[in-house]
């Protein structure tokens, strides 16, 4: 697995519906090598900490395989790495299937001298609508089942494109980010899911919100 694009961007204000809105999401392709830190990349910055940003969301990673997907959908748009917001553009995660599907919470890779572990799937909020100009996107993304997923920062060190992104453990008893994303959107549980939902808030690396978020689910489902 490889680091083909690593992308950066910092706050800036457009138009969108008549009204100015701060985003970070236009990001732009970085050659050379810099600084990843526990709360992001050196050049990079988060607009809506409420939402965004923090050390269980220091890295927006996203394959490479699906720009093709993404270009047959939008055969119009130029898409150049960092079109969907994502840091680290990597290519090999996606073998068969969605990279989403084989990826686990609390993943570990090494990257340049750094070390990250995965945490949570990206869920579209409608800044990607902005970026796109299209109020369908959110919907559309979410759908497509190709949400890619985020990063902490377990070692900070300097990465690069071209680095090799190293799978360093994979906890096989944790549950895949696909099926985090599947069990957020459910509307009931049933006894498999229930099981899911438990593996899930076992994870040490999920985030304290989702597990949360996930107990109150289950418990809402179960009452």
């Amino acid at each position: 697995m490889k680091l083909v694009s690593l992308n950066c961007g910092l706050p800036r204000e457009v138009l969108w519906r008549g009204q100015n809105v701060t985003t970070s999401i236009y990001k732009e392709p970085v050659y050379a090598r810099i600084t990843l830190r526990t709360l992001n990349l050196d050049g990079d910055r988060q607009s809506d900490l409420t939402v965004h940003g923090g050390k269980e969301k220091a890295v927006y990673c996203y394959p490479v395989e699906y720009y093709s997907y993404w270009q047959a959908e939008l055969p119009l748009r130029s898409l150049p790495y960092g079109s969907f917001g994502e840091n680290f553009s990597v290519e090999g995660l996606v073998r068969e299937g969605l990279a989403e599907d084989s990826i686990h919470v609390g993943d570990r890779f090494s990257v340049g001298s750094a070390e990250v572990v995965v945490t949570q799937p990206r869920l579209p909020c409608y800044k990607l609508g902005i970026r796109f100009e299209s109020d369908d996107m959110v919907k559309r993304f979410l759908r497509s089942r190709r949400t890619g997923f985020y990063l902490a920062v377990t070692r900070e060190g300097d990465v690069g494109a071209g680095d090799d992104l190293t799978l360093l453990s994979h906890d096989p008893d944790s549950v895949p980010i696909s099926e985090i994303t599947r069990l957020y959107v459910a509307k009931e549980y049933g006894p498999e899911d229930a099981c899911q939902v438990r593996r899930a808030i076992a994870a040490e690396a999920l985030p304290d919100s989702w597990r949360t978020f996930f107990e109150e689910k289950l418990d809402r489902l179960n009452g």
